[in-house]
C-alpha cells in the first residue's frame, strides 16, 4: 500500500474517533439546569445559613422617611409559590383573582438590610403573607423572605389577629441556588418528615413576622386598603361617555 494512502486512512480514522467522543449537541435546544430545593430537610450547613440570615433581621429597626403602600388585583393562572403547599393551603387548577396590599419601608443607617416589604394577598380561598428583606450590599445573600398562609378564615382582620406562624423561609443567594425551609406534610404514600430539629428556625421566623406586623401597622392598613380594592375594579359599572367627551371623572390610570 502506498505511503500516501496510509497517511490518508490514518487521518480518517483519527477524525472518526474524535467525532465519536463529542456528544451530540443541538444548538436549538439549550441545556436546562434544574435545581431541586430540599425544603423539608435542609442540611446542617443550610440551617446555619438560615439562622444567620434571621439573626441579621433587626428587632428594633430604624425606618427612613421613604415608604410605599400599594394595592391592586391580580389574576393568578398558576400557583405563585413553587415550594410545597402548607397543610392549610388549598390549590386549584382554575385561574383565580387575588386582591393584594404591599407595604414597603426603607431602613435607615448602615443596617445589613436596605428595605423591608410586606405583602398580603387574598384570592377568596387562601390568604398569604410574605415578608421580604433586601440586603443593602448583596455579595452572597440577596434577600430573605418569610411566608405564611391559611385558608377557611372568616375575614382578613381575623387572619391578621391570629399571628399565623411562618411556614416558609427562603434565602436568595448570589450565584448560588436558593436555600429554603418549609413545613411539610405527609401524603398517602409517605409519612410526614420529622422536622423537630427545625422548630427553633420556625419559631424565630414566626417571631419576626409577628414583630413586623406590628412595626408596619398591617393590622390597620391591610383591611383598610383591601376594602378599597373590593370597592373598585371589576364590580364597578363602566363609565359611559360619548366619542367627543374626555375621560370620565371617575376614571384613573395607575401604574405599579
Amino acid at each position: 500500500m502506498p505511503a500516501k494512502l496510509i497517511v490518508i486512512l490514518a487521518g480518517l480514522i483519527a477524525v472518526r474517533a474524535a467525532a465519536s467522543q463529542v456528544p451530540d449537541q443541538n444548538p436549538t435546544q439549550p441545556q436546562v439546569k434544574v435545581n431541586v430545593l430540599n425544603v423539608c430537610t435542609p442540611s446542617a450547613g443550610e440551617q446555619k445559613e438560615i439562622a444567620s440570615a434571621l439573626d441579621h433581621i433587626p428587632g428594633h429597626p430604624s425606618f427612613s422617611s421613604d415608604f410605599e403602600v400599594s394595592r391592586g388585583r391580580s389574576t393568578l393562572t398558576a400557583p405563585s409559590n413553587l415550594l410545597q403547599p402548607g397543610e392549610s393551603t388549598q390549590t386549584s387548577d382554575e385561574p383565580s383573582v387575588a386582591s393584594y396590599v404591599r407595604i414597603r419601608h426603607e431602613l435607615a443607617g448602615q443596617s445589613f438590610f436596605s428595605s423591608v416589604q410586606y405583602s398580603f394577598s387574598n384570592d377568596g380561598q387562601n390568604m398569604v403573607e410574605t415578608l421580604v428583606f433586601h440586603v443593602r450590599d448583596p455579595k452572597e445573600l440577596i434577600q430573605v423572605s418569610l411566608e405564611d398562609s391559611a385558608s377557611s378564615i372568616g375575614s382578613v382582620a381575623a387572619m391578621l389577629a391570629l399571628n399565623t406562624p411562618a411556614s416558609r423561609v427562603r434565602l436568595e443567594r448570589f450565584g448560588k441556588p436558593s436555600v429554603a425551609l418549609a413545613r411539610c406534610t405527609g401524603s398517602e404514600n409517605s409519612p410526614a418528615p420529622d422536622q423537630s430539629a427545625y422548630q427553633p428556625l420556625f419559631r424565630r421566623a414566626s417571631a419576626v413576622l409577628a414583630d413586623y406586623r406590628r412595626l408596619l401597622g398591617v393590622h390597620q392598613t391591610v383591611p383598610q386598603e383591601l376594602a378599597k380594592v373590593s370597592g373598585n375594579g371589576a364590580s364597578r359599572p363602566a363609565v359611559k361617555r360619548s366619542a367627543k367627551s374626555g375621560p370620565g371623572k371617575n376614571e384613573k390610570r395607575s401604574s405599579q
